[in-house]
């Protein structure tokens, strides 16, 4: 989920310990969607990767319920005032709203997997609120400056909005310290394995308890 503004989530089902969810965070240009990709594809666990919900309308090549829930800002509301969204923001400066729906952890659950949640800082926040145990994972660059060339490679940015990017950036690495695990991506295969281990060795202990 992209970084927001008035982030919010609620109790209820939450505090559960034992809880098999991973949370995989980290500034624009670490990395994290072909992480997440690979490590679905390769861990030695099951993992489901718990889509998003939005209110901002489908990109080209974009499918609801693939790769978000494509929710009427109505609906959206709704459901966040029922206390359906683990967490929510407005992403700053867009007036779209993202969240991960409850039902997401639901789903993992009846897969027998683990829910991979690639949300910002403010919404790892709110997970780690309800489920103390869950797998956090900060995500980063070997530099500062990789981030900038990584975001400048994609071609898809204007100057403003990689300036943007970057101070958000700054924001969320001062956060890092939060995450029980941090992990350089300056090689993919190595960034993966070391993620899939951390997993693996949380997934013994669980079996154990």
């Amino acid at each position: 989920m992209t970084h927001g503004i008035d982030t919010g989530g609620g109790g209820g089902a939450g505090n559960q310990r034992n809880s098999r969810i991973v949370v995989l965070s980290g500034p624009s240009g670490s990395g994290k969607s072909t992480i997440v990709n690979r490590l679905v594809e390769l861990a030695p666990v099951r993992l489901v990767k718990a889509i998003s919900a939005t209110t901002r309308p489908p990109r080209a090549g974009e499918a609801d319920e693939q790769d978000y829930y494509f929710l009427a800002p109505a609906e959206f509301e709704r459901r966040r005032l029922a206390g359906e969204f683990l967490e929510y923001a407005e992403v700053f400066g867009s007036g779209y709203w993202y969240g991960t729906l409850r039902a997401e952890l639901d789903r993992a659950a009846r897969a027998r997997a683990w829910a991979l949640l690639e949300i910002d800082v403010q919404g790892a926040r709110r997970i780690v609120e309800q489920y103390p145990d869950a797998v956090t994972v900060f995500l980063s660059a070997s530099s500062p400056r990789e981030y900038e060339e990584r975001l400048r490679r994609r071609g898809t940015e204007s100057e403003a909005t990689i300036r943007r990017r970057m101070d958000i950036a700054r924001e969320e690495l001062a956060a890092a310290g939060f995450y029980r695990h941090q992990v350089i991506n300056d090689d993919l295969e190595s960034a993966v394995r070391k993620i899939a281990q951390i997993l693996i060795s949380r997934e013994n202990e669980l079996n154990v308890a």
